[in-house]
């Protein structure tokens, strides 16, 4: 009885393994190319928005739709960090007492603010003639990130396999951005 038990445990293990390392492997290869096809389109346009210092509709419909195509449905976060210098005084009601010194603070914009200026609420103009973009300076930076809100495949059988079915891990996040390098507007 003992050695009947053993023989059906082994061959209910191997049929097991036989099957579910390769579903992980391939499910593992799937996320990867879908998450690679997502980076390469936060790279494009996030470089195409810093050589041109600003970002129109159609470069964020775009960019949109080159993520649809990966198969993987992402939270966009698009932050725009604007840079301003400030000279510093010891008495700022008072110009004689400027310290010859100056101050670099960054104020930041966030996604609301630049769909705000991309698809304003009243359309103040002709339409389609009305050219609507966010302008940005040299020196400023401009950061995307995307935070996957589904879970793959590959995400629910590792789980299965080390028992977390519940929670999302956050490593599907990719981030990409840098300084503006042109003002062609």
């Amino acid at each position: 009885m003992g050695n009947a038990l053993s023989s059906i445990t082994a061959a209910l293990l191997a049929i097991v393994l036989i099957l579910f390392f390769p579903l992980m492997q391939t499910a593992q290869r799937e996320e990867d190319l879908r998450m690679l096809s997502a980076y390469n389109s936060l790279v494009q346009f996030t470089d195409a928005v810093r050589n041109k210092g600003y970002v129109s509709p159609e470069m964020v419909e775009d960019f949109s739709r080159e993520l649809a195509r990966s198969g993987v449905v992402f939270d966009i976060e698009l932050e725009h960090r604007h840079k301003k210098y400030h000279p510093e005084y010891d008495d700022p009601a008072d110009a004689a007492t400027f310290q010859h010194e100056f101050k670099v603070v960054y104020d930041a914009y966030f996604t609301e603010d630049v769909m705000e200026v991309l698809y304003p609420e009243v359309s103040g103009g002709n339409g389609s003639l009305d050219r609507r973009l966010y302008v940005m300076e040299l020196g400023d930076f401009w950061v995307v990130t995307l935070t996957p809100r589904s879970r793959s495949t590959y995400q629910i059988l590792s789980g299965y396999l080390v028992g977390l079915t519940g929670k999302e891990s956050s490593s599907g996040r990719l981030a990409y951005g840098g300084m503006i390098l042109n003002e062609d507007y």
